[in-house]
């Protein structure tokens, strides 16, 4: 079935095209009604290249951000992909554009009962979604080709992500210390290398105690280990 591409969606593209080089990612941004992911009194505004809030405190992202964060997964249609923080589910409907098949997490169900909502009305059918603490990601269905994070990590990135990414893997997540920095991290050979992309603003991602208190210990554990 054809997708249905509107004037506003077209526009959008070719504005990001001056930023973004991967045609597949600007194909996908055209392809997903961004208009189904809005609340309803802000529909006029869906196309516009701006964050836009969706309650809990939360946003659907910037298109031009989320546009460059699937193009730095460099992904390929094969992949199954974990994103976390799922929000309004617009980001996981451009990730499955571009992958076989997409896991989204997200803190708040009330959020993604809501994606699912969105999700469904812009027919797209290979999203999971999971309600959970991202910051651990989702081991049932590691590892995983790519990860996307659609909020910044004030401690770094969380191991728990890292350990789920699939050798020859991607993840993008912002990161927040001083400034808030867009981080891409690769699994290659073994090891994973570390990049900062760009700045970029992000809500922060909401950590459960349970899981700081899991990554002191095991922060704790491997000093240990480095001594005797």
């Amino acid at each position: 079935m054809a997708v249905e591409v509107s004037d506003g969606a077209r526009a959008l593209a070719e504005q990001l095209s001056a930023r973004i080089a991967d045609q597949r990612v600007l194909a996908a941004i055209q392809s997903v009604p961004r208009d189904r992911f809005v609340p309803a009194d802000l529909r006029p505004y869906a196309w516009e290249n701006a964050p836009l809030p969706i309650g809990e405190g939360q946003t659907i992202s910037q298109p031009l951000i989320v546009a460059r964060m699937c193009e730095l997964l460099e992904l390929t249609g094969d992949e199954t992909v974990l994103d976390v923080g799922t929000g309004s589910g617009y980001h996981a409907a451009v990730l499955a554009r571009l992958a076989r098949r997409v896991v989204s997490i997200e803190r708040h169900a009330s959020l993604s009962a809501s994606a699912g909502r969105n999700l469904r009305a812009a027919r797209v059918h290979n999203v999971e979604l999971v309600v959970g603490d991202g910051s651990q990601g989702h081991p049932p269905e590691a590892p995983y080709g790519a990860i996307n994070v659609a909020a910044a990590s004030a401690g770094g990135i969380p191991s728990a992500l890292e350990e789920q990414l699939a050798p020859g893997g991607r993840l993008v997540i912002p990161t927040d210390g001083h400034d808030q920095w867009l981080m891409l991290a690769r699994r290659r050979d073994g090891e994973i290398s570390h990049d900062a992309m760009e700045p970029v603003r992000f809500v922060p991602l909401i950590r459960d105690a349970d899981a700081d208190r899991r990554e002191a210990e095991q922060a704790a554990r491997s000093i240990a280990e480095l001594v005797e």
